[in-house]
């Protein structure tokens, strides 16, 4: 599974050959989710409220980027980097 960004101890990485809803994984420690790329909602699993805050910040300056990055790995394609939050 392709780790498309890392900040703040958050790991943000996508499938190969995913489904839509275009959507990522995020892991905080313990904790791991999947969230949509358009909303930034919260699909399955948890994160801390400081964690899914900084994620949706995240989200919300990339999701070009990210969009982009779903057709990639749908179509087995390798995935670029993203810029981490600052």
């Amino acid at each position: 599974m392709p780790r498309i960004s890392t900040f703040f101890g958050i790991v943000i990485e996508m499938y190969y050959g995913d489904h839509p809803p275009p959507h990522f994984h995020a892991r905080h420690g313990d904790e791991a989710a999947k969230i949509e790329i358009a909303t930034g909602a919260l699909m399955r699993g948890s994160l801390s409220p400081r964690a899914l805050r900084l994620v949706r910040e995240w989200v919300a300056e990339h999701r070009d980027e990210l969009e982009a990055n779903f057709e990639r790995v749908v179509n087995h394609e390798v995935p670029t980097q993203i810029e981490p939050l600052k």
